[in-house]
């Protein structure tokens, strides 16, 4: 049961770094939190087979704040990234003649 809680945390915070960064109409609506859920879960189940105990804070505390990072550095690095690969598309395909679609 705790492992969805942290999912859902992890979710709640991939949401609010989706919309704090700029680029959203870049990037789905669903990417951001679905990394910050992954994330969260992971770590979760990775820190409770090293032996945390799934009752204690700490777990909690590292869980969501690598959650809260990854969400935020994804939703950092995603949107600039697919701009400047647009772009490149846009230039490749926008040269008439150049023999490669």
């Amino acid at each position: 049961m705790e492992l969805l809680f942290v999912a859902v945390g992890g979710a709640i915070l991939g949401v609010a770094a989706h919309f704090a960064f700029h680029y959203r109409h870049l990037r789905g609506v669903v990417v951001v939190p679905a990394i910050g859920t992954a994330v969260a879960a992971v770590v979760w189940v990775g820190l409770t087979w090293l032996g945390w105990a799934w009752d204690g804070g700490w777990i909690w505390v590292v869980s969501l704040v690598a959650a809260g990072l990854a969400s935020a550095a994804s939703a950092y690095l995603i949107g600039p990234g697919r701009e400047r690969a647009d772009a490149a598309l846009f230039e490749r395909l926008s040269r008439p003649g150049s023999g490669r679609a």
